[in-house]
């Protein structure tokens, strides 16, 4: 089993920017994907980026493109989400996930392969 544990959310103006991290440990060989998704209260779970493991092909939700960029540093067992030109509504719990079998991690609602950390909160404020 993969334990995910995030870091780095807070509070930020609209316009700034965040990091996250992810320390990764655990069970990681049949890890196939690494990623972050994200949850506003009574909105739906949302892909926010991911990165394959192997290959590093990354794939991001069309609201965080240009925006957003993962990375993953293997050695450390860390995967980043930086986070450039946040808006209000960027808001939401993020989330660092694996997956053995799709990317993003939970892509299409499929999380029969996935595993997620505890989440940490980003809020943006005008």
């Amino acid at each position: 089993q993969v334990q995910l544990v995030e870091s780095g959310g807070g509070s930020v103006q609209a316009g700034g920017s965040l990091r996250l991290s992810c320390a990764v440990s655990g069970a990681t060989d049949s890890t196939f994907c690494m990623g972050w998704f994200r949850q506003a209260p009574g909105k739906e779970r949302e892909e926010v980026a991911g990165i394959t493991v192997a290959g590093r092909r990354t794939y991001y939700g069309d609201s965080v493109k240009g925006r957003f960029t993962i990375s993953q540093d293997l050695p450390e067992n860390t995967l980043y989400l930086q986070m450039n030109s946040l808006k209000l509504e960027d808001t939401a719990m993020y989330y660092c996930a694996a997956d053995t079998r799709v990317c993003p991690p939970c892509s299409g609602g499929n999380c029969a392969g996935g595993s997620w950390g505890q989440g940490t909160q980003v809020t943006v404020s005008s």
